[in-house]
């Protein structure tokens, strides 16, 4: 862990608040956030960050974007928020404006100022992805590069990772795979039960013909595939 601190310290030390004198600048606070995200995850989420580490190794690189979506949707909901709210808008008008946006999650979360600022922050991180992308009027956005996934791993790791993201013990599987918060991604259709067998943190329960649910393992219990049939 130290030479991972020591690593991204030196890879920021040229980008983030050069010159600035600040006690904690805005390097600190960037490598605090990608320390919370890989290193220093909440005890729910170390499973998930192992199996991701993993899986990083073993994906190709342009469908590594994935795994580190996901991961930032489980440890910061926040921005799975602000996604959502973006899919959203690019889905209803093609476009995404900056007031439109700010409004639509400080009215999610209330505190308006406080929140303002942060969406701005990961709007501008959407930006810096690529995933969104200025128009000639000042504020608003249209959709940037779109990713085509056709492994299902990475995409069965998006569907757990929204599970955590929006604290929800179960959801409809094609209601997460069509989820605005997924917005910057085209993922190829996999049957339910092939998504929720690769982890063993996810159950499905069939309910109804056509409307699998995808569930969080209790205690890594399993909820049940057998006798949801």
């Amino acid at each position: 862990m130290l030479l991972s601190i020591i690593r991204c310290r030196n890879y920021y030390k040229n980008k983030v608040s050069v010159g600035g004198k600040a006690v904690r600048g805005a390097r600190e606070k960037v490598i605090a956030i990608l320390m919370k995200i890989w290193l220093n995850v909440p005890g729910e989420l170390e499973a998930l960050r192992d199996d991701g580490i993993d899986l990083l190794k073993a994906l190709p690189r342009k469908d590594q974007i994935a795994v580190h979506w996901g991961q930032v949707c489980a440890v910061y909901p926040f921005w799975a928020a602000v996604a959502a709210g973006t899919g959203r808008l690019l889905r209803l008008r093609g476009t995404a404006a900056d007031a439109h946006l700010q409004r639509r999650v400080s009215e999610q979360y209330r505190e308006r100022e406080t929140v303002s600022r942060a969406a701005q922050r990961i709007i501008r991180s959407f930006i810096d992805w690529g995933v969104l992308t200025g128009t000639k009027e000042k504020g608003i956005y249209c959709q940037g590069r779109i990713y085509s996934i056709n492994d299902p791993e990475p995409i069965s790791r998006l569907v757990e990772t929204y599970l955590h993201a929006h604290s929800n013990d179960s959801a409809a599987i094609k209601d997460l795979l069509d989820n605005t918060s997924l917005f910057l991604f085209r993922l190829m259709h996999v049957p339910a039960e092939h998504l929720t067998s690769m982890s063993p943190r996810l159950d499905m329960l069939r309910h109804g013909l056509d409307d699998n649910l995808a569930m969080l393992r209790k205690d890594g219990l399993a909820a049940g595939n057998g006798g949801a049939k």
